[in-house]
């Protein structure tokens, strides 16, 4: 199997997804005179979109560049797909599987195109992430030749892949925690504290897993996480704002009008802190408030009381869901 060749100035790409995230790459790639194709699952969206060049779900009052074509909802035809520079996934992580599943019998191995990344979670069922979805999928050798985005960074510049997934995937959950406490009406003092206490989680956690503590002093890392968790802009810190609003769940995210993949990854991500036996007493809140019914002011109120813990207690040992990871990929774990 060849390795994706850099695309050509002027590319033609695929765009896996037409909600926000996906919406806005197409836009920004049709201003830059690629030649762009978006998928969606609604026939509705495909046709409306493909005549007015506008958007029937999301950012409603803008016009699309020209360039770009919508499809769907039927799954993109090899000959499509074949003819693409770079294929790009802008869907929520549980989504990834069935996609790649689709799009594995269409690939060409003698000319892959440059598959890129963008979602940012942990498959709820197997605790994967996407890199591993990616392996199982298509293939060790599709896997090592992915991109993944996550914040102002390309994880291709990192010797971190696994880390930069995870700081992109786990500063969702922090970002619920953080919309929590400023609907309860917790001001900056405490979101320094979240934002601080997070990001000591997220490395113990990721240290345990098997990533580089580095990875989450970086942009991926802290620059993420303190964008997120500061940003009403977000729809993770939206979830949270209106959960400490009092507002239920369900009806949040029935009126958010795009995914908040906070709530998924909160889900697997418990799993893999049992697992991995890691002290993350803040992503532990959340999970017990999306999923265990806990009130936002109980759970809010017993973060609050917790003794003082050593900020940067790292794990010694640990690193073996990387472990089994870099064997599905063919890579030999450094010792």
């Amino acid at each position: 199997m060849s390795s994706p060749s850099p695309p050509a100035e002027k590319s033609t790409v695929l765009v896996f997804g037409a909600g926000n995230f996906g919406s806005c790459l197409a836009d920004h790639l049709g201003d830059s005179s690629h030649k762009v194709y978006m998928w969606s699952r609604s026939e509705e969206l495909v046709k409306h979109f493909n005549q007015c060049h506008r958007n029937l779900e999301v950012l409603k009052d803008h016009a699309f560049s020209e360039s770009i074509t919508a499809v769907g909802p039927e799954f993109p035809s090899a000959e499509l797909i074949q003819n693409m520079d770079v294929l790009l996934f802008a869907i929520p992580t549980e989504g990834v599987r069935e996609t790649l599943t689709s799009l594995k019998p269409t690939l060409n191995e003698s000319k892959l195109p440059l598959l890129i990344f963008v979602n940012k979670g942990v498959e709820i069922k197997t605790r994967a992430l996407t890199l591993e979805i990616i392996a199982d999928t298509c293939g060790p050798a599709v896997a090592k030749a992915a991109t993944f985005i996550s914040g102002p960074s390309f994880a291709t510049e990192s010797d971190d892949p696994i880390g930069v997934e995870l700081a992109g995937a786990l500063k969702n959950v922090y970002a619920i925690a953080a919309g929590m406490a400023a609907g309860l009406g917790f001001e900056n003092n405490t979101r320094a504290m979240l934002i601080t206490r997070g990001l000591a989680e997220m490395t113990r956690i990721g240290t345990a897993y098997g990533a580089s503590p580095l990875t989450f002093l970086t942009l991926a890392g802290v620059g993420d996480l303190f964008l997120t968790c500061s940003s009403s802009n977000s729809r993770n810190f939206t979830v949270g704002f209106r959960l400490g609003k009092g507002e239920k769940l369900d009806y949040i995210i029935k009126t958010l009008g795009s995914v908040a993949e906070g709530v998924t990854t909160a889900k697997g991500l418990k799993a893999i802190v049992d697992e991995l036996g890691v002290v993350a007493p803040i992503a532990s809140g959340v999970y017990d408030v999306l999923y265990e019914g806990r009130a936002v002011s109980e759970r809010a109120n017993e973060l609050l009381s917790l003794p003082s813990i050593r900020e940067l207690d790292l794990s010694v040992e640990g690193g073996k869901p990387a472990k089994r990871l870099m064997e599905k990929l063919g890579v030999e774990a450094d010792a």
